[in-house]
């Protein structure tokens, strides 16, 4: 994995303004702007900020809700979930657990076929490698 800045001004050197704003902020990008809402390409999708493997191709799909969506991560080790109250909502974020990267909110209206969840991750948290196979668990 890549070396994890350890203070706000390396995090804000590493990341791009944009980037900085959702990952460390816990910010959102705007519905169907993300570079990866359609892409189908097979492959994993990392952390942009510490390049852990986070989710895999397999297991995205369509939601219609304009962000990226995964059943499942790829990586369960490497992914958290913690209770999100901000903005008067009851949510349930998730995280990188290796840098504490805000990634997006986990929700339970996903494929009842694949277990109901829809992880709904952000473009710009994500760096995807084209090819790559799920690493084993």
């Amino acid at each position: 994995m890549d070396h994890t800045p350890e203070t706000e001004d390396s995090w804000k050197k590493k990341l791009t303004p944009e980037e900085y704003e959702v990952l460390r902020k816990g910010g959102t990008e705007a519905p169907f702007t993300g570079k990866y809402v359609d892409n189908h390409e097979e492959g994993v999708y990392r952390c942009k900020a510490c390049n852990a493997v986070l989710f895999d191709s397999t297991k995205k799909y369509d939601s219609g809700s304009g962000w990226p969506s995964f059943t499942d991560p790829a990586v369960s080790e490497n992914v958290g979930t913690r209770v999100d109250t901000s903005h008067g909502m009851d949510r349930t974020e998730v995280f990188c657990k290796n840098c504490g990267g805000h990634l997006g909110h986990v929700f339970s209206d996903g494929p009842q076929d694949a277990g109901g969840k829809r992880y709904c991750i952000n473009s710009v948290c994500l760096e995807f490698e084209e090819g790559a196979e799920e690493p084993e668990t």
